[in-house]
């Protein structure tokens, strides 16, 4: 059709066009008038925002694990529809589509007839373009307000939506309108476009629709919310009433036999509804999944604003590349599975990092995600932080002594410096302990003890470490300094949970600050990568709809100096052998970590790594941690008087990490520095004469731990206050 004949149609239509719109009051003269006045026949373009696609996630493997979605919609190239569909589509709404310029002079006279003799505004006649018009100012509208104005039956609206058609039409060729048309149309059931229909409806592609499954759904375009499935009976039953229409219309035309449409029309409705799940909660990962949505609602990198970032989510289509690596989420689920129940209250949970990187390559928790509450599951990230959806962490315990550690180590102290310590702990004054700020904050009324057994003497940072004796830690926090170990344990990135401050408080050391998997993890790898301290990573690349890509790297920065590292991992790999871990053992590699157990047993934590890979496992009741204690408890059907961070947390640890690492070569950790942590400085073990007797406060190792499995008393992370928000209950 050539420009003349596309504009001259366009003007007759113009004036029908109005007449349509207006109800038939005063006759059709002053509708025609009424639109003449307004006529403003010149091409106006139309602004088309991208439509609204899925966002899939997918696993390091390529593997899609979870998507989102503001419509359920999935584009697709007119060469991808069965050109069945295309027939029964424009049989119904259009079937001079191919003829017609922007507007059907026939129909619309057709519906102006119609309107004049019932009073109203019966019919539209309105062409497939200028239903594709209607359907992308519905699409760009952000407020109710703006979706009606753009279905009000005004005039001015209808004139608009001729203008738009008319500059469509001429900017695209009646092929691309159509497919335009056939991706933007909803269809009922939630599905937005030809390919989702068709996946939604008989869970097909738009390529394999027969005849009735293509009469089907050119028939629901009409009304789909009338004619809905997913509505029941009653909508089934429309919607078949429908696609006999659609079918005699084909007839009609002669674009089927009628004995072809008499045998569709006799098929019954097949309805598949076939369930086209979106969000964390349908996601095979669900705890990674909501982190990795979160993460893209916190990163400017989707975004300037949370809004951006939303809408982005919901309605980019992006096709997202995550870190999470399935054979390590698969061994963290199983061992977790083997020591704790899904019906159990205390809840254990997992996640693993890979040092050097960040890349997080399992989440996982005890519970299901869900809403659930007779079926026991989670509704938020209990592995991660609140701002990656989680809540409000569980005390660290004595997991944080790493960081005192490791801080000595920094500050001069040597492998077999030591302390002599007795079996309660007090500070020596107010002024003992100062916090970052230089408030006094240290208690010299506040007891710290070890155990209800006793268990002091001298100790090194190794038997110290080993033994997690708490006097001997908050002795050496005293002299280390308590806001270098604060300033040290924030470099490995370790913060609280729920986003406030860290605590900073005497007994830091002792873990009283609530945190989370992801974080503990995140801060242990950087030991395991000699001190580079990489961010949190969950996205490697994605791609847009346009078929850009765009890659995450690492970020990482130096946190400590490689040698303390090693010191660090030289101490922490005697855990195994001759510390709190002892009963249950190593991984047959090279691994070094940190047994915890938190004040009056209120949470159980194990964190640890090789060269290759750092996790850790938190242990506590997420219906509170102070009121429902570790003690006395049934969990995966063995009975724990006690629940200390060896008991199921260092199991779940070195289950999964045997699975995990499975194929992965073994490496090695670089030793000690001898020239800079060899032997002792000022802090020697006293001398003693041979034939002297052992003192009843200078045990052999073995005996100044406490068997972890029988009797109470192991006094790791036992900072005795039981206030998480002030541990001394009032501040100096």
């Amino acid at each position: 059709m050539n420009v003349v004949r596309l504009i001259a149609a366009g003007a007759a239509a113009g004036v029908l066009t109005a007449a349509v719109a207006l109800p038939a009051v005063g006759g059709a003269g002053v509708a025609a008038k009424s639109g003449m006045e307004q006529l403003n026949l010149k091409p106006e373009p139309l602004d088309e925002p991208p439509l609204s696609e899925r966002t899939l996630l997918r696993d390091a493997n390529g593997k899609q694990i979870a998507r989102f979605y503001f419509e359920n919609r999935e584009s697709v190239s007119l060469d991808k529809v069965a050109p069945i569909m295309r027939t029964a589509l424009i049989s119904i709404e259009d079937f001079r589509f191919y003829e017609h310029g922007p507007i059907d002079i026939e129909g619309t006279a057709r519906a102006l007839l119609k309107n004049m003799t019932t009073g109203g505004v019966a019919q539209g006649g309105s062409s497939i373009t200028q239903q594709y018009v209607k359907q992308v100012l519905i699409n760009a509208a952000e407020t109710p307000e703006e979706v009606q104005a753009a279905q009000a039956p005004t005039v001015a609206r209808k004139l608009k939506e001729l203008r738009h058609a008319m500059a469509i039409e001429s900017k695209y060729s009646k092929d691309q309108v159509l497919e335009k048309y056939l991706n933007i149309a909803y269809f009922g059931a939630g599905a937005h476009g030809i390919q989702a229909a068709a996946k939604r409806f008989f869970g097909k592609p738009a390529s394999e629709l027969s005849l009735v499954q293509a009469a089907t759904l050119a028939g629901a375009v009409q009304n789909p919310d009338r004619t809905d499935p997913n509505r029941g009976k009653k909508a089934q039953q429309a919607l078949v009433e429908r696609r006999n229409t659609v079918l005699d219309r084909m007839a009609e035309l002669g674009k089927i036999t009628p004995q072809q449409a008499a045998e569709a029309k006799a098929k019954k409705l097949g309805w598949k509804d076939t369930e086209v799940r979106g969000g964390c909660e349908e996601s095979e990962y669900p705890y990674f999944c909501l982190y990795v949505q979160h993460e893209i609602l916190n990163n400017e990198s989707f975004g300037k604003t949370p809004k951006e970032r939303q809408r982005l989510l919901q309605r980019g289509g992006l096709d997202i590349k995550t870190t999470i690596d399935p054979k390590m989420q698969a061994a963290a689920e199983k061992a977790i599975k083997k020591y704790v129940s899904t019906k159990d209250k205390p809840v254990a949970s997992q996640a693993m990092v890979v040092p050097g990187t960040g890349e997080i390559k399992a989440m996982a928790a005890s519970r299901a995600f869900g809403r659930s509450k007779k079926k026991n599951e989670m509704s938020y990230n209990i592995v991660a932080d609140a701002k990656h959806g989680g809540g409000v962490g569980f005390q660290q315990g004595s997991t944080a002594k790493a960081y005192t550690l490791a801080a000595a180590l920094e500050n001069g102290f040597k492998l077999n410096d030591g302390l002599a310590t007795g079996s309660t702990y007090y500070a020596p004054s107010y002024s003992a302990f100062r916090d970052c700020k230089g408030n006094r904050v240290g208690d010299p009324k506040h007891p710290v003890r070890n155990s209800s057994e006793g268990g002091g003497g001298f100790k090194t940072l190794q038997t110290g470490t080993w033994g997690s004796v708490n006097t001997f830690f908050m002795k050496l926090e005293e002299r280390v300094g308590l806001c270098k170990v604060i300033e040290l344990s924030k470099r490995l990135g370790l913060k609280r949970a729920d986003g406030k401050p860290l605590g900073e408080y005497e007994t830091y050391t002792l873990g009283i600050n609530e945190v989370d998997p992801v974080t503990v993890a995140n801060s242990y790898a950087v030991f395991a990568s000699r001190g580079q301290y990489c961010r949190p990573l969950a996205i490697t690349e994605y791609t847009d709809r346009d078929g850009k890509v765009k890659q995450f790297k690492p970020k990482c920065e130096k946190a400590m100096d490689p040698e303390v590292a090693d010191a660090v991992s030289s101490i922490l790999s005697g855990v195994f052998t001759k510390g709190t871990m002892r009963e249950v053992g190593g991984i047959g590699r090279d691994a070094a970590g940190k047994t915890g157990t938190t004040d009056d047993y209120t949470a159980a934590w194990f964190a640890g790594y090789t060269p290759n890979l750092a996790s850790a496992v938190s242990l506590g009741d997420p219906r509170g941690a102070f009121s429902h204690k570790l003690i006395g408890v049934t969990i995966g059907g063995r009975y724990y008087g006690y629940v200390y961070g060896a008991s199921i947390s260092g199991r779940i640890w070195k289950d999964s990490m045997i699975g995990a690492l499975k194929g992965v070569e073994a490496a090695e950790f670089t030793a000690a520095d001898q020239s800079r942590f060899g032997g002792c400085g000022t802090g020697c073990a006293p001398k003693r004469k041979q034939e002297e007797p052992r003192g009843e406060d200078e045990p052999e190792l073995v005996d100044q731990l406490d068997d972890q499995f029988d009797r109470p008393g192991n006094g790791e992370g036992r900072d005795r206050s039981g206030d998480r928000d002030n541990p001394f209950g009032r501040r100096n």
